[in-house]
């Protein structure tokens, strides 16, 4: 299987427990990965196209079972004031385009495999119906990045279903993590282990889904 953004938080604590769980990881991050002797290192700097190009090169012939597309950016919070160009064209790079690039990527890998499922972390932030129904924050980019990568999952999911693909959208949870803050409520081991629940378990009858790390599923 195969994490981006596997240095820290989230990512790297699925990494962890897939490892645990006697799962080969190969994980992906911009800087430093922790060693363990079942997880396998790639630089990967998703907002980069060419290094997305790079690591499928380097993964050609390998089967991928899961790919768990994590890494992801906030960006700005401080509303319609603060608003950005560069700001916000950065987190949809990262947080909408780049799981389509990686995922392209690594499709032969995805073909090769034998559970076949792409898992994107995504955040209830980004779902119409329910995003903003307990949550006022200001982060533009972030929930409309998370909005456009809930319907690349859909859209994936119809392209791949003829390759036996599962796709799958996934809420985390607000997370205690760099980007989730102190006030978070969700500890990073609970949404993980939710999370590998979900993943593992999913077949070709949930893909196209939004659920969260507690198995609820999220309105769109």
């Amino acid at each position: 299987m195969l994490i981006t953004g596997a240095s820290r938080g989230l990512g790297a604590e699925l990494a962890r427990i897939y490892a645990e769980d006697g799962w080969r990881v190969l994980g992906c991050a911009r800087g430093s990965i922790p060693r363990t002797d079942e997880t396998d290192r790639f630089h990967l700097d998703v907002a980069d196209p060419a290094s997305i190009e790079a690591v499928g090169r380097a993964l050609q012939g390998v089967a991928i079972d899961v790919l768990i597309n994590n890494a992801a950016v906030r960006g700005d919070t401080g509303g319609l004031p603060t608003l950005e160009t560069d700001d916000f064209l950065t987190v949809m790079r990262v947080n909408a385009l780049a799981p389509l690039l990686v995922t392209r990527a690594l499709l032969a890998s995805l073909k090769d495999g034998e559970r076949r499922v792409v898992a994107n972390i995504s955040s209830r932030a980004g779902s119409l119906a329910e995003g903003t129904l307990d949550d006022d924050d200001g982060d533009y980019a972030y929930r409309c990045s998370k909005a456009a990568l809930n319907m690349a999952t859909v859209k994936l999911a119809q392209d791949l279903k003829g390759d036996g693909i599962s796709v799958l959208s996934l809420h985390p949870g607000w997370v205690q993590t760099d980007m989730g803050g102190s006030d978070a409520v969700v500890s990073v081991a609970s949404s993980a282990a939710g999370l590998k629940a979900i993943i593992d378990r999913a077949d070709l009858a949930d893909s196209g889904s939004f659920r969260a790390f507690d198995g609820r599923q999220v309105s769109w």
